[in-house]
């Protein structure tokens, strides 16, 4: 029986400067390279055309033709892990398993049963961190205690950052120690797992540096290609984030910042647990949300009456992607206007957006309704009509996105009044506030 290492590959989808990987190369001479399309994960996506699934399966397939360039072969398998590392342990006489680090909660879950399950099988397991620069308490205050205010973290994190932390893994050197095959890619088909291809268009690895140059003045405004939109290849790690976040020094500060949200939703994430599901602040579990599912549909079809909200929607329905100053305008409008709890829309972005990342859904989400650490003041009400006059004061976006607004008989009257939804949401919010701090 063949004696191997395993490299497992999950949201890391490159060859490149990839932390897990460099490892396992380094320290074996045959290293079987494997991705898992786990039914965990996929038997909870509810839509068989999800673009997900698509871009994931698009990009196994650009690894497998790789490895395969280098006289290797990308392992492909559809089931759970631990029926996965079975199966193999059938095959091979594995040594060791190598992977990187993934922070949310079932993954955690995951990695603790298959390092356990491989341990008693005389397999060891290893996991390093690479999708993040800093991670769980790598930056935290004097005392050790993490900090729930960002711009404290963000200096810290600056501070902290040297040459180390950006110097990429040279995987390229050890690539002799890829396990040699003949055999032609294999990766099981969308159909054979339940799903369809989508139609959907995929941003583009490659970094824009006129765009990034210009970031800062432009990333406000949805009708400009005025941001990076490379979060999907982030979320995925088909780019690694320590050449990103280099180019983000050169190129643009405000852009770097971005970054540092992200790692700041992770740490959030992992140190307070209990974000998921519940508010940071515990006392904004008291609000009585309205949530009416007639107003709920409506805000999810993109038909409330208000332009800039609805051409938020249907971006998203129709794209996966909405811009980041929308999503904070149709989040406080789900949340506020409409009261409607702020893990409706959450769940609803997580079943929507192609760069859906669980700490920045959330961390995001608990923003705009206030509950979540660093967060917009309750009594902060965004004004659509207002956001529009800023941000697309030509009605660029709206019109591509919401062609009949301007006409009476074919677009939807608001289905709230800013003014009574503002008052009404501040009233509810102090009601559930009274008499304690935050």
């Amino acid at each position: 029986m063949q004696e191997i290492a395993v490299c497992w590959f999950r949201r890391d989808l490159r060859l490149h400067d990839n932390a897990g990987l460099y490892k396992g190369l380094l320290e074996n001479t045959c290293v079987l390279p494997l991705f898992i399309f786990d039914r965990a994960i996929l038997d909870r996506l509810e839509d068989p055309a999800d673009a997900r699934v698509t871009f994931i399966h698009k990009e196994i397939n650009r690894l497998a033709q790789e490895l395969s360039s280098l006289n290797s072969f990308l392992r492909c398998e559809y089931g759970t892990p631990q029926e996965v590392f079975r199966l193999l342990m059938n095959e091979y006489k594995i040594t060791g398993v190598y992977t990187n680090h993934d922070y949310e909660p079932y993954a955690t879950s995951r990695d603790q049963t298959v390092a356990e399950f491989l341990k008693s099988e005389g397999c060891s397991f290893s996991s390093s961190k690479d999708q993040v620069i800093f991670e769980k308490s790598e930056v935290v205050k004097e005392d050790g205690k993490p900090y729930t205010v960002f711009t404290p973290y963000s200096r810290k994190w600056k501070a902290k950052l040297t040459g180390f932390y950006l110097k990429p893994y040279p995987v390229e050197k050890y690539y002799s120690s890829f396990i040699h095959s003949e055999q032609s890619p294999c990766v099981p088909s969308l159909d054979s797992m339940g799903f369809q291809p989508s139609s959907m268009a995929f941003p583009l690895r490659e970094l824009n540096a006129k765009v990034l140059k210009e970031y800062s003045s432009n990333r406000d405004f949805p009708a400009i290609e005025g941001t990076s939109r490379l979060s999907l290849h982030l979320r995925f790690g088909t780019v690694s984030v320590r050449d990103i976040v280099q180019q983000a020094i050169e190129l643009n500060e405000k852009w770097l910042n971005e970054l540092i949200w992200r790692e700041f939703y992770q740490m959030i994430l992992w140190h307070f647990p209990h974000v998921v599901g519940n508010a940071f602040k515990p006392v904004y579990d008291q609000i009585a949300w309205r949530n009416d599912p007639d107003e709920f549909r409506k805000w999810c079809e993109g038909k409330t009456g208000y332009p800039i909200v609805d051409a938020g929607m249907r971006e998203l329905n129709q794209t996966g992607f909405m811009h980041n100053r929308v999503r904070m305008i149709v989040a406080s409008f789900l949340t506020k206007h409409l009261l409607i709890d702020w893990r409706w829309g959450e769940a609803y972005f997580a079943a929507k957006l192609l760069d859906f990342e669980l700490a920045s859904n959330n961390g995001g989400w608990q923003w705009a309704a206030g509950s979540g650490c660093d967060a917009a003041p309750y009594f902060r009400v965004f004004n659509p009509a207002l956001q529009t006059e800023k941000f697309d004061n030509k009605a660029s976006y709206i019109r591509k996105w919401v062609p009949e607004f301007e006409s009476p008989d074919e677009y939807p009257k608001p289905i709230v009044d800013h003014k009574l939804a503002r008052n009404r949401v501040i009233e509810v919010y102090k009601a559930a506030l009274a008499g304690k701090s935050e």
